[in-house]
């Protein structure tokens, strides 16, 4: 008896241990399947991202994302990182704003991939795929037309993202050498020209168009309060581009800018010399006498730029301002004047002076109708000449402009 229930025991004991093997089995075909079930969002999403589903995918795709088994699966970001970007690329708005900055969430996604991924299996889909050939297309399609829509910063966040990415092992094929000068572009407009610099530089180390890349740079020098820099970086290139004729016009032009009138003019000299025909190099010589009020040397330099192009607005204006100003040198000299007969005859030499200046003005109204200051010359020369009608006429437009 005490044999046979010893017996007994055992193949109970034997049963009680099998029940539990078979329990936790079940639990872990259940968690097997449980994790089964939240990949399979991931495929599905997928699928949705074929199908233009995106609102759909992005549900699969934030269930997979707050699941245990899946949060930290790199193709769950993998999946994300395309759905990120065929919702910037879809051409329905709903679906567009599933995301803020859809792409900067798919770099963030192909990133986040990849470190969860030490086997590699991603890195290989990526570079089959040419994901990230196709996420800098869609960054440089962003950056344009952030920069078409003049927020600056966003374009050159785009175009450094860009970048980024086309400068890692996971790019296929030849570096678009472009996006260098575009996110040097942005740069500048943005305000941040020792960045501009800095991607000009990489241009013109690679080549890439030539001598602008250094024009580029001194005017960010230029920006940045840096003349030396500005004038050294364009002083060397008269031997790099021999027949560039513009390096001359961009020393002229900066050292304008930076208020160095004798050694702008003294390039504008050699310049005519080879470019005698170039009215800009008239306007600006015209426009520094006019600044320095040399008007007797700005007239005539004023007078050959319009011989040459007298459709520009601002050289008319130069012009028609040159005569006026010298006029009114000529009223100040004339009322020092105490014989009655010579202060005559000054001020009607000061009118005649007056009157030269009136067809230019006249043309600089009829190139920019709107502008006030072309307006109020007008008006005062008008009124000194007493031609009471048109100084009628302008006055009652420039008041109407002024009521508003």
């Amino acid at each position: 008896m005490f044999k046979f229930g010893k017996i007994f025991r055992n193949h109970i004991k034997i049963k009680i241990i099998n029940m539990k093997k078979i329990f936790l089995l079940l639990v872990a075909v259940s968690i097997s399947f449980g994790a089964m079930a939240q990949k399979g969002k991931v495929t599905s999403a997928l699928n949705y991202i074929d199908q233009g589903a995106l609102d759909k995918a992005k549900e699969d795709i934030d269930q997979a994302l707050a699941n245990d088994n899946t949060k930290d699966w790199y193709n769950t970001y993998f999946a994300k990182g395309k759905l990120c970007q065929a919702v910037f690329t879809s051409k329905d708005p709903k679906m567009n704003a599933l995301y803020a900055d859809p792409l900067e969430e798919a770099y963030s996604a192909y990133e986040k991939a990849l470190e969860l991924d030490p086997k590699g299996t991603a890195k290989k889909k990526m570079i089959t795929g040419t994901v990230y050939n196709s996420l800098a297309v869609n960054l440089y399609n962003q950056g344009s037309e952030r920069f078409e829509a003049k927020d600056y910063a966003g374009a050159l966040k785009s175009f450094q993202e860009q970048i980024k990415i086309t400068e890692s092992d996971l790019y296929v094929g030849a570096v678009d050498t472009g996006m260098y000068y575009n996110a040097g572009l942005a740069s500048v407009n943005s305000g941040k020209y020792n960045e501009a610099v800095a991607y000009f530089q990489k241009c013109a180390d690679m080549q890439y168009m030539g001598i602008t890349p250094y024009f580029q740079m001194s005017e960010a020098y230029l920006s940045l309060g840096d003349t030396a820099k500005a004038e050294s970086t364009l002083t060397g290139l008269a031997a790099k581009f021999p027949d560039d004729k513009n390096v001359t016009l961009q020393l002229i032009d900066l050292y304008i800018k930076s208020g160095r009138d004798a050694e702008a003019l003294k390039y504008i000299k050699v310049a005519k010399e080879t470019d005698p025909n170039n009215y800009s190099l008239y306007y600006a010589a015209g426009i520094i006498y006019l600044n320095e009020s040399k008007y007797d040397e700005a007239i005539p330099e004023l007078t050959k730029s319009i011989e040459l192009k007298g459709d520009l607005y601002d050289t008319q204006y130069g012009l028609g301002a040159a005569y006026i100003n010298k006029a009114a040198d000529m009223f100040k000299a004339a009322n020092e004047i105490v014989d009655v007969k010579k202060y005559g005859e000054a001020i009607d030499e000061a009118n005649a002076v007056y009157a030269k200046a009136l067809p230019y003005m006249e043309k600089a109204n009829e190139l920019k109708p709107n502008d006030v200051y072309t307006m109020g010359r007008l008006q005062e020369l008008y009124y000194r000449l007493k031609m009471t009608d048109k100084y009628t006429a302008i006055k009652a437009k420039l008041d109407s402009i002024n009521n508003k």
